[in-house]
């Protein structure tokens, strides 16, 4: 995992995206801890205050739980809500890219040409690593 300090998103909100993310793929499992608010602020790099407050929204989003001297858990319904919430996330980014088509007036075949590049340029980022 890494964070773009250049992109337009808030670091804290990068983390967020990742480790949700990284939930509905089930890379944390329910009940299983994830990587220290310390282990990951070294690892990215970032203030430790910044990924608290990463950890606080996934905290209030039901997706991850502090246990008292132990650190973060993954929640019992972790995985199914970060899978949900990953989805509308998904759906409104759709939505909202259709809406700039139509305002722009773009006809309905290039605003899906441009939905399958993106797939594609997204799937070579994957290949690669990026």
């Amino acid at each position: 995992m890494g964070v773009d300090p250049h992109s337009a998103i808030p670091i804290f909100e990068q983390i967020v995206n990742h480790v949700r993310g990284a939930l509905a793929a089930g890379v944390y499992r329910p009940g299983e801890p994830i990587p220290s608010l310390r282990v990951m602020a070294r690892t990215l790099t970032v203030n430790p205050n910044t990924v608290q407050r990463a950890f606080e929204q996934l905290e209030r989003e039901g997706l991850i739980e502090a246990r008292k001297g132990l650190g973060m858990f993954v929640t019992t319904d972790g995985a199914t809500s970060a899978r949900t919430q990953s989805a509308a996330a998904v759906y409104t980014a759709f939505a909202q890219g259709i809406r700039v088509g139509q305002a722009a007036r773009l006809p309905a075949g290039q605003i899906r040409e441009s939905f399958d590049n993106a797939w594609s340029d997204s799937h070579s980022e994957v290949r690669d690593g990026k």
